[in-house]
């Protein structure tokens, strides 16, 4: 007689993971989750504000250029007026020195603006003589945590509140 060394398995070969062991890694998961969420959204926070301050850089550089091609003009009042569409030949309303997006007002979680233009009329030509660029996240604690400005002084300051209160100098 031979036995059979083998032992049978009754039916119970089924193989995969019990309800148990899904729950100890699915917790897990969002214990790693809850780390990581705040921490991306903080990185995007940071990113944001400093997209923000390079095309706070980008318009200051666009108004100069601006002021010296269109001096009758000054600098201009309005980021359409420093953008304008591809091919088209440059003008003071459309002047072509800035990128589609940031001249339509919007980038990067942040809204632009040129505010506060001061006018005087020479030679019955209205001219700009200063501006104030304001740049605040669209949605504060989200998108970005600061505000944004700068001036014809050239200097970017920031307003840790997300508002166009600037008085902090960027460093």
């Amino acid at each position: 007689m031979i036995r059979n060394t083998r032992r049978r398995n009754n039916g119970n070969s089924e193989q995969g993971f019990t309800l148990i062991e899904l729950l100890i890694v699915m917790s897990i998961i969002i214990i790693i989750a809850t780390f990581a969420i705040p921490n991306i959204t903080r990185i995007k926070r940071q990113g944001n504000e400093t997209s923000a301050i390079q095309s706070i850089r980008a318009i200051v550089a666009a108004q100069l250029e601006y002021q010296q091609t269109y001096p009758a003009n000054g600098y201009a009042c309005s980021l359409a007026a420093l953008g304008g569409d591809k091919g088209a030949a440059p003008s003071p309303a459309a002047a072509g020195l800035l990128a589609p997006d940031l001249a339509g007002g919007e980038k990067a979680g942040y809204t632009f603006a040129l505010v506060n233009c001061n006018k005087v009329t020479i030679n019955n030509q209205d001219q700009y003589t200063s501006y104030e660029i304001t740049a605040i996240p669209q949605k504060v604690g989200n998108t970005g945590d600061r505000g944004f400005c700068s001036d014809d002084s050239q200097q970017v300051k920031y307003d840790p509140k997300g508002g166009t209160a600037c008085t902090q100098p960027i460093q």
